[in-house]
């Protein structure tokens, strides 16, 4: 999740011209009849967000409106240092710039670090009440965080009351302003084996943390490569509804052992079909899942790659997947 306060990249290194359409259509052409046969993809519900953050990316928000709107996504990341100095008319007049361009917000990131000192938290819970009324001035209704996989100071136990006192907190002031928090595990081995004591990175566990906490405006954030790395399959994604899940993030692993995998470095969507795409995104479609879906690659080339060169090559990387999942 990189639009929150603390990107996990950083958090893990401070600790240890034409427009490319994400609907494609598909025809067959009937051999005995010689007639077209109408696209056979099922309409999707969840729609794609161009997200510079998680491309390793950096750009204006305006620069997200007029990329996201040249290669066909349907939603950007919320900005809101940006929101917050708008007055109220400016503001609507941006939203409604976006609605005419079809475009929409996904969701923020909750900028608040809960993962470290007592100090650092309350500092920052004092201060989320404003941050959510200027999102709640946008429109935004989603708001989502990770969980850092493994402590050198907590045990399981510990670390898991903690979270749920915390992230309650939190879920508390964002449900005042008709948010919902999602939570993103963590699975990656080198991750979660890579300090002390191993925490959650499940999504079996992270449904227990959603019980502890005990708000009712709780969800996932789900990323695919996490799914894949925790050895999850499209059942498990069917033991949840479709909105038990507040935004997804979609890519491909490298080539290498579960052990070898690593959080910061994965691939495009649909890049090497290391992950089954299909099935994650079939098993989103099954369930009615109508969210945020943005690729989140963490791949230092596209990193580097020019703004809107990267830009280019994501969409066809996302429009790449939803034809492997028969989707427009």
């Amino acid at each position: 999740m990189t639009t929150n306060k603390i990107s996990r990249r950083r958090f893990i290194a401070t600790t240890g011209s034409g427009v490319v359409g994400l609907a494609p259509a598909r025809t067959t052409v009937r051999a005995s009849e010689g007639r077209v046969e109408p696209p056979t993809f099922q309409v999707r519900k969840f729609y794609t967000v161009l997200s510079l953050g998680r491309l390793g990316l950096h750009g204006t928000f305006e620069q997200s409106v007029a990329l996201a709107t040249k290669y066909g996504f349907e939603a950007v990341d919320p900005d809101p240092g940006l929101f917050a100095r708008l007055p109220d008319h400016e503001l609507g007049k941006l939203l409604n710039e976006m609605t005419a361009r079809n475009l929409r917000l996904g969701a923020a990131g909750l900028p608040v670090d809960f993962r470290r000192d007592e100090t650092a938290f309350s500092d920052d819970l004092k201060k989320l009440p404003e941050a959510a009324k200027t999102l709640e001035r946008a429109g935004v209704r989603r708001v989502s965080t990770w969980v850092m996989p493994s402590s050198d100071d907590l045990t399981y136990l510990q670390n898991f009351r903690q979270h749920a006192s915390r992230l309650r907190a939190c879920a508390q002031v964002l449900h005042d302003h008709g948010q919902q928090l999602g939570l993103e595990y963590c699975a990656t081995r080198t991750l979660w084996r890579a300090k002390r004591h191993p925490f959650i990175h499940t999504m079996s566990e992270m449904k227990e943390l959603q019980v502890a906490i005990g708000a009712d405006n709780l969800g996932f954030q789900l990323d695919s490569f996490h799914w894949f790395n925790a050895e999850e399959t499209a059942e498990d994604i069917g033991t949840l509804r479709g909105t038990d899940i507040l935004t997804v993030d979609l890519n491909d692993a490298p080539s290498v052992p579960l052990d070898d995998q690593h959080d910061n470095s994965r691939e495009l969507p649909a890049a090497t079909g290391v992950i089954p795409v299909a099935k994650f995104l079939g098993a989103l479609q099954h369930i009615g899942y109508d969210g945020p879906i943005a690729a989140e690659p963490f791949n230092k080339a596209l990193a580097a790659m020019p703004l809107d060169e990267a830009c280019e090559k994501t969409a066809l990387a996302i429009k790449k997947a939803f034809a492997a999942a028969d989707l427009a």
